[in-house]
């Protein structure tokens, strides 16, 4: 984009964190704390930690993506030239680096969970992003959210909880239908490439339009579910 010529390294830097879905990713969690009664500090240090995480990840992506960007996104910063590998690469190592401490300051078993929601998801974006098996990650990363919040604490003590299954099938059917919107905007470009992830195979079928409508309804439905089960059931 035009504007961006002005602007300076740390903002491209931001740029390619994805901060969008890095804040609100780290809004809805740093929400759902609060909803399930963790006190101030513990919500602070979710949205810290989940904030930090999804940098990594939008770095990392931005990173695996840089020949393809150049091809289809050319408004990105590191596609485009804009900004060097090298400093995404360093921004990536210190919040790797950052982002471990703030996950095992949620308790042993939270930060393992999450930490292995960041694994799960970088490898997915990685080997299956173009697959029809491209809905995994999305579904495996968001079932284990609940235990992430479940066994959460503060200074590297958690609670021993389990999160409710009811909960962790809801959040993995909300990855889903989260996959699925996310993915609709960039099909056309998925499909010039020759890329063949769940959501194109699905829009192939159906029509983007009526995709766009049965992916927002359930994906709704979803959402209702988790508000009615964090009422009833609960997340612990």
């Amino acid at each position: 984009m035009p504007g961006d010529l002005s602007l300076t390294p740390a903002l491209l830097l931001v740029r390619a964190a994805h901060p969008r879905r890095a804040v609100a990713t780290s809004v809805a969690l740093a929400g759902a704390a609060a909803v399930a009664g963790r006190p101030l500090r513990e919500v602070a240090l979710v949205a810290a930690t989940v904030l930090v995480g999804q940098s990594v990840l939008g770095w990392a992506d931005d990173l695996t993506d840089r020949e393809r960007d150049r091809r289809r996104r050319p408004d990105k910063p590191l596609a485009t030239g804009r900004l060097e590998p090298g400093t995404v690469w360093f921004a990536l190592t210190c919040a790797v680096l950052l982002v471990v401490p703030l996950a095992v300051a949620n308790g042993r078993r939270a930060g393992a969970t999450y930490l292995a929601i960041l694994l799960v998801a970088a490898i997915g974006d990685h080997f299956l992003h173009a697959r029809v098996l491209s809905f995994v990650p999305w579904v495996v990363g968001f079932a284990l959210y609940p235990a992430f919040l479940a066994y959460g604490g503060w200074n590297g003590v958690g609670a021993t909880a389990p999160p409710t299954p009811v909960m962790v099938a809801l959040a993995g059917a909300l990855g889903l239908g989260v996959h699925l919107l996310l993915a609709l905007p960039g099909l056309v470009d998925d499909h010039e490439e020759g890329e063949r992830s769940l959501p194109m195979l699905l829009a192939l079928r159906t029509g983007t339009p009526r995709l766009l409508l049965l992916a927002g309804v359930c994906t709704a439905a979803v959402v209702v579910g988790i508000l009615i089960a964090g009422r009833t059931v609960g997340l612990t």
